[in-house]
């Protein structure tokens, strides 16, 4: 859901096939769960949003440790100039597409109602199809939805992991401030643990939650990518360290499928991650491996691929529900699900190929823009500058 910032001067590249991948690996797994075919890990769409988690909590980790000479934290402005950034690279895309979504929502119940004829154990609420509210809308414009059980899940759209993006960027200026007091690793356990205590004081609040729409679930994943980041530039054995306390800070049994399948998954993850970042300190053959790959991941066409990606996550379903609904109602449920599944993909990679290139030419680019513009107002630039703060 994120995108590294090109202002700075060197980058993480394989962050960007892996950015790409996440977005493939949701779209995959939408469309194998619509189709019924069931394929271990590859159907659970969850982990790509994982993915995407602990890329966001790298890249934050990340530019914090670029930016710290000229942007404190300590700052209010540096806050102000943050959130800036972050509401321009999210919300101009996902307004549009949150549009089309409550617009059209009824029109997607009805495709979804068609899925669910071929493959019931597909089926979701219709209140995230029906429910053109007020309301409703007014918390999704303000990013709110994502704290409220009965609306965490509530569009067509993907979009509960965008509200939890939007809590952790309220809440990380306060995390940075307490790790710059306390350090990486304690400031790492402390949010973990506060995460999980929220859990235990209150678990029959949070598992009402439909998805892991709340910050307290995820906490702990966004802190395994930001210690990813923090072991950039350490001794061999300070990155081993923070390596395998970000793999069991992601294994913890909160924010989602609890299983040991679930847990083993999402560890794998946050190894493979911290794997392709710090290959050198594996040594031999894994770490030759691992570069090999990493350059891979870093080259021109999944730099493309990584651009693409958040386009391609908010987009996909409003594509893959009718594709999915025209071939359920053809095909039939006599038609062997892995046949469904090709064809469902056949027709909305194009389409979401066209409609994530227009997004990102016409909307996500100018968005950007609109933020650094408003960044360099006279206005903002003397609130930067004020000596009060």
């Amino acid at each position: 859901m994120q995108d590294t910032d090109r202002s700075d001067a060197s980058r993480i590249g394989c962050l960007d096939g892996l950015r790409g991948l996440a977005s493939l690996w949701v779209l995959i797994g939408h469309g194998l769960l619509l189709s019924g075919w069931r394929v271990p890990v590859a159907a659970s769409p969850d982990f790509g949003v994982d993915l995407f988690i602990m890329i966001s909590g790298f890249l934050m980790a990340f530019h914090y440790m670029r930016r710290r000479q000229r942007e404190p934290w300590e700052a209010p402005s540096t806050w102000v100039a943050f959130w800036i950034r972050r509401f321009f690279r999210i919300a101009p895309l996902y307004y549009v597409t949150l549009a089309i979504a409550i617009t059209s929502g009824p029109w997607l119940g009805d495709a979804r109602l068609e899925i669910a004829a071929v493959v019931p154990a597909s089926m979701t609420s219709m209140a995230r199809y029906t429910d053109q509210s007020l309301q409703n809308v007014l918390l999704h414009l303000s990013f709110a939805f994502g704290l409220l059980p009965d609306y965490g899940f509530r569009t067509a759209l993907p979009d509960w992991s965008i509200g939890l993006e939007m809590q952790y960027y309220l809440v990380l200026p306060f995390l940075m401030l307490i790790i710059g007091r306390i350090g990486w690793l304690a400031g790492a356990l402390a949010g973990a643990a506060g995460g999980v205590l929220l859990f235990s004081i209150s678990p029959a609040f949070f598992d009402s939650f439909e998805m892991p729409s709340v910050l307290a679930l995820k906490l702990h994943v966004f802190l395994a990518g930001m210690l990813c980041a923090a072991a950039i530039g350490r001794s061999r054995r300070v990155v081993l360290l923070y390596v395998l306390l970000a793999v069991l800070l992601a294994a913890i049994p909160i924010g989602g499928r609890t299983g040991p399948v679930a847990l083993a998954a999402r560890a794998m993850i946050a190894f493979g991650m911290s794997g392709l970042i710090h290959h050198a300190v594996f040594g031999g053959r894994l770490a030759r491996a691992l570069s090999r790959m990493a350059a891979m991941l870093g080259s021109r066409p999944f730099h493309l691929l990584g651009e693409a990606s958040y386009g391609v996550y908010l987009t996909h379903l409003l594509v893959l529900l009718p594709a999915a609904a025209f071939v359920s109602t053809t095909l039939g449920a006599a038609t062997p699900a892995p046949a469904r599944f090709a064809l469902a993909m056949a027709i909305t990679l194009p389409i979401v190929a066209a409609a994530t290139w227009l997004a990102y030419t016409t909307i996500e680019m100018p968005g950007r823009a609109l933020g650094r513009r408003l960044l360099a107002s006279p206005i903002l630039r003397r609130f930067a500058a004020s000596p009060a703060r």
